[in-house]
């Protein structure tokens, strides 16, 4: 059987205190878009967050997917680690939980060359997934909620709230890469576009925070109806205003 909810709310607290954990104001990334799936097997549970958006140390828009599991899937081999004991350490300091990068939107020309975190002058578009998507005038921003910071250029990260807003589907994880360290035989159990985060800066935990506590439940059980959630969702980047920042 599944672990209780108490064995899954100590497991993610534990990474809230190991920094592992989704931190939705990260002061190195800009979010634009989050989604948060939930898998379950007779034996296991997962929690997957895929977080989309920009970080200026990586230069390229991406997609973080965030495992948390009672087993993982396909981790990281020996060979990519120094040695044995590194090795070893990666396994030890994250027993349920894995991270992986994807890059839904196409490096190009439409990025400035000379600053990565500002979008060309002159580009006309950008493609996402093989989908060629036409760049908006200054003033369309506005329409989607995003207020440019800068008189006459466009930085990425606003870049990618507008596609977020546009094209949610497309810079969201795949159904393949959302299952990445996902065991193969676990089915989705329940899949949210919003829900209530905690805040971790402010010393907030998944295990007082209603959404985990359900969440577990739902996790343990599988049963769905157990979430229900009455706190107001802020998962939408609007609401964490700190991120990027540093």
């Amino acid at each position: 059987m599944p672990a209780n909810p108490a064995t899954i709310l100590s497991i993610l607290d534990r990474c809230c205190e190991e920094f592992s954990f989704p931190m939705l104001d990260n002061g190195y990334f800009y979010l634009a878009a989050a989604r948060l799936s939930l898998f379950r097997s007779a034996t296991d549970w997962a929690l997957v967050f895929e977080l989309f958006g920009f970080s200026p140390r990586v230069g390229t828009p991406d997609t973080h997917v965030q495992t948390f599991a009672s087993r993982l899937h396909n981790r990281d081999k020996p060979k990519d680690y120094v040695d044995r004991e590194a090795y070893q350490n990666y396994l030890a300091n994250n027993p349920h939980n894995e991270y992986r990068s994807f890059y839904p939107v196409a490096e190009g020309a439409w990025q400035d060359e000379d600053n990565l975190q500002l979008v060309a002058r002159d580009a006309k578009e950008v493609v996402v997934r093989k989908k060629a998507i036409p760049l908006p005038k200054r003033q369309e921003y506005g329409r989607h909620g995003i207020e440019l910071g800068q008189r006459s250029r466009v930085r990425v990260f606003e870049l990618c709230r507008y596609l977020a807003d546009v094209a949610r589907q497309r810079v969201l994880a795949t159904p393949r890469e959302r299952r990445v360290s996902v065991r193969p035989e676990m089915k989705q159990i329940l899949r949210i576009d919003e829900w209530h985060h905690p805040d971790l800066v402010n010393d907030e935990r998944p295990g007082d925070s209603e959404t985990f506590r359900q969440l577990a439940r739902v996790l343990a059980t599988g049963d769905a109806s157990h979430y229900r959630p009455s706190r107001a969702p802020n998962t939408h980047w609007r609401n964490w205003p700190e991120g990027g920042r540093l």
